[in-house]
């Protein structure tokens, strides 16, 4: 499976596993003047939409509705991003550590960003539309972009030893948190590209993290078997979801050891939307979907060769990618939040963990405000 736009067929070899992680924000309504002119740039002599591939090496990718990105080089421009309102971007990392930045509904190549010295594992946008891109590699580092100064690198940030398998920005853009192949988690401050700690607590390599949509709690994935959640503001840790087969779940041939079936490494963890349950993928062929209020999964699917998953942004389902190149959608369980946890989100999206502490409230309401009680 390979990405980006191109008319010719993809290139042969490259090594690297797929790792797919995007992210998706809604390009707003356009005039019906420019949709009509970019329907008909799409379509072809005979008044057909016409076919693309997407061809960039194997590669990872993130996406995001740019508001008014201009195109730094000559050429044609989609009329929405010429005119300032939003397009759709998609920003892919390749093997050869070059990143390229793609205006979608042309085709267009925006940017080709130079610096990473080996495979780009992982990329992601700052959710709050300022053109800012992380990127993650295997030489060790991670290096912020900013894509309205004409892609110019703003910090390498260093402090990993293995390579970078993972990189999140929480939401409200004030932190990012790294996960290398090393036991701690990395994670920094967005605003000044410095180092705020290690989050020290899993047996094993780190490999996937993520931050919940308040931007109060962090979750990190290990082949330890272990999801731990995090209060990222204290580094605290405040519960632990310990991955166990379920036998009877399973299908498996006589021809499966027992040490297979035990085998529960995990590969990628993610939020829903709302912030209540989480969705992961092991190595013991399981996609789980937990409940941060039970501690225990709620739900699950047999999957073989699972690699990463991402929730729709408006919930309800899954996707999850698998090392064979296939992409597999599930549904999953809505939820209507209670009054209560829509407060607390709300309070949480502006308010820090020693903010909430600080405030003049009884005991229990704090200790539900920072998660420490659902």
């Amino acid at each position: 499976m390979v990405w980006g736009y191109a008319e010719d067929p993809p290139p042969r070899g490259g090594g690297g596993e797929l790792n797919v992680r995007p992210s998706f924000l809604p390009a707003a309504a356009k005039p019906r003047s420019a949709r009509a002119a970019a329907a008909k740039r799409r379509r072809g002599a005979e008044g057909r939409p016409r076919r693309r591939r997407w061809s960039a090496g194997r590669s990872c990718g993130a996406w995001l509705s740019a508001p008014g990105l201009r195109r730094p080089r000559g050429g044609e421009t989609d009329p929405a991003c010429a005119v300032g309102l939003p397009c759709l971007i998609l920003a892919t990392g390749l093997n050869d550590g070059q990143i390229k930045v793609w205006e979608v509904q042309t085709g267009h190549l925006l940017f080709s960003l130079l610096g990473h010295q080996d495979v780009v594992r992982d990329l992601s946008f700052a959710p709050n539309g300022s053109l800012i891109l992380v990127s993650a590699s295997r030489d060790k580092t991670l290096r912020v972009w900013d894509l309205s100064r004409d892609g110019r690198q703003v910090q390498v940030l260093s402090g990993h030893v293995q390579w970078v398998y993972c990189c999140s920005i929480s939401p409200d853009c004030s932190m990012l948190c790294s996960a290398a192949g090393e036991k701690s988690a990395l994670l920094w401050s967005m605003r000044s590209y410095t180092l705020i700690r290690r989050l020290e607590g899993h047996q094993s390599s780190v490999v996937s993290c993520d931050f919940s949509p308040d931007s109060a709690l962090l979750v990190t994935a290990s082949y330890d078997a272990c999801v731990i959640m995090w209060d990222p503001y204290t580094g605290e840790q405040l519960r632990t979801l310990r991955h166990v087969p379920l036998h009877s779940a399973l299908d498996y041939s006589s021809e499966v050891h027992s040490s297979e079936v035990h085998t529960s490494s995990l590969r990628s963890v993610c939020f829903s939307p709302e912030g209540l349950y989480l969705a992961t993928v092991a190595d013991d062929r399981l996609l789980r979907i937990w409940a941060l209020e039970l501690r225990s999964p709620v739900a699950f699917a047999p999957m073989t060769n699972g690699l990463c998953c991402m929730y729709f942004p408006h919930g309800g389902f899954i996707a999850t990618g698998t090392r064979d190149g296939h992409v597999q959608f599930w549904t999953a369980p809505r939820v209507l939040s209670s009054l209560k946890h829509l407060c607390r989100k709300a309070l949480r999206t502006f308010l820090t963990t020693y903010q909430v502490l600080a405030l003049p409230i009884p005991r229990k309401l704090k200790e539900f405000l920072t998660y420490r009680t659902f």
